[in-house]
């Protein structure tokens, strides 16, 4: 993919618009701008570059904060002008030290909402909460109600009860991202597996 590529004869300015994507979560993080030179930066260093149209230079975004969009893969749209690039970040994306530039709800998804949810009950161990109550029992009650609900959730699954399937299932990820979190583990560290696993 070339920048002489894009058809930018309806852009005024002759910059290429540019969405970034998280490879992982597919959330979108931000929009920037390249000239050609930006997006050769972009393609050889494998970090993503943009022109500032305020300043009138080229900065690469992380050059200040560390917290750098490493690209995975780039798309023209159908109409070849505008850029997708799917990329890896540091850390935030948006200056306010917030993920994306955009506050939508549940944009990760409610799962990510749900995990956000345990990591708080397990950094504030609130009172008569259960999740607190499962991070005092600690590791092997965690893991054996994992077990537990597995083999719920199996039994449902048998008997083809639909509707209690899905408690069951419910209850079963619920407990597994308690689990996770005792273990220092994230959906996006599973979802970055499964990914490597599907481009195998």
């Amino acid at each position: 993919m070339e920048f002489n590529d894009f058809n930018l004869s309806k852009n005024a300015d002759g910059l290429l618009p540019v969405i970034v994507q998280d490879a992982t979560t597919l959330r979108v993080l931000m929009l920037g701008y390249m000239n050609a030179e930006a997006f050769e930066q972009t393609v050889s260093t494998g970090l993503v570059t943009f022109y500032s149209r305020s300043r009138q230079t080229l900065w690469t975004k992380g050059e200040t904060s560390n917290n750098f969009l490493h690209v995975v893969d780039l798309y023209a749209d159908c109409d070849a002008d505008t850029l997708l690039i799917k990329a890896t970040p540091d850390g935030p994306t948006c200056h306010r030290g917030t993920t994306a530039c955009w506050d939508t709800p549940d944009a990760d998804g409610f799962l990510f909402e749900l995990e956000k949810c345990i990591q708080d009950r397990h950094q504030k161990m609130p009172l008569g909460s259960y999740t607190t109550y499962l991070f005092e029992k600690g590791l092997s009650r965690m893991a054996q109600k994992v077990g537990e609900e597995a083999v719920e959730t199996i039994i449902e699954a048998t008997t083809a009860n639909r509707a209690k399937y899905i408690e069951e299932a419910s209850d079963l990820l619920y407990h597994l991202l308690v689990l996770n979190e005792q273990m220092g583990v994230t959906l996006t560290d599973i979802q970055t597996e499964l990914l490597s696993r599907h481009k195998k």
